[in-house]
């Protein structure tokens, strides 16, 4: 676990392990972080049965997240792909400084977790719905 100095926020190593785990072996459909006690750690695993629905729903309306989602989808050339998907959950209802404190650690969390190929950042679910997923990945 280290700690950034800019943030004082530390990653729990158990956040790269468990992404590690989504991006070699899909053991997840996607895992949600939080901030705790000046720390990212993994909040929940969302099986690979679980749908986006789902995963959007596991979010708290008023609370700030980081996340990553394992999108499967078909290419224009019929192509079975995934891409993996970092989304800053920051909804307008969050606190002030909440949002403040995931806003200066996101980017050292997301270099923690190497190999985000698409990022993207909701302040409110339709910012994140599914039909940006799906026009981001394509």
């Amino acid at each position: 676990m280290q700690a950034n100095a800019a943030s004082g926020m530390a990653v729990h190593d158990d956040c790269k392990l468990k992404f590690l785990e989504l991006k070699s072996k899909r053991n997840y459909r996607y895992i949600i972080f939080k901030i705790e006690s000046q720390q990212v750690v993994v909040e929940k695993l969302g099986g690979t049965e679980e749908s986006y629905e789902d995963f959007t729903n596991s979010l708290p309306a008023d609370e700030c997240r980081y996340t990553v989602f394992d999108f499967d989808f078909i290419t224009t050339e019929n192509c079975q792909k995934s891409k993996i998907f970092f989304i800053a959950w920051f909804p307008d209802t969050s606190k002030v400084r909440m949002k403040m404190v995931y806003a200066s650690s996101k980017d050292r969390f997301k270099r923690e977790l190497d190999v985000i190929q698409v990022e993207l950042q909701a302040t409110d679910p339709s910012k994140m719905s599914l039909e940006i997923i799906e026009s981001r990945a394509l």
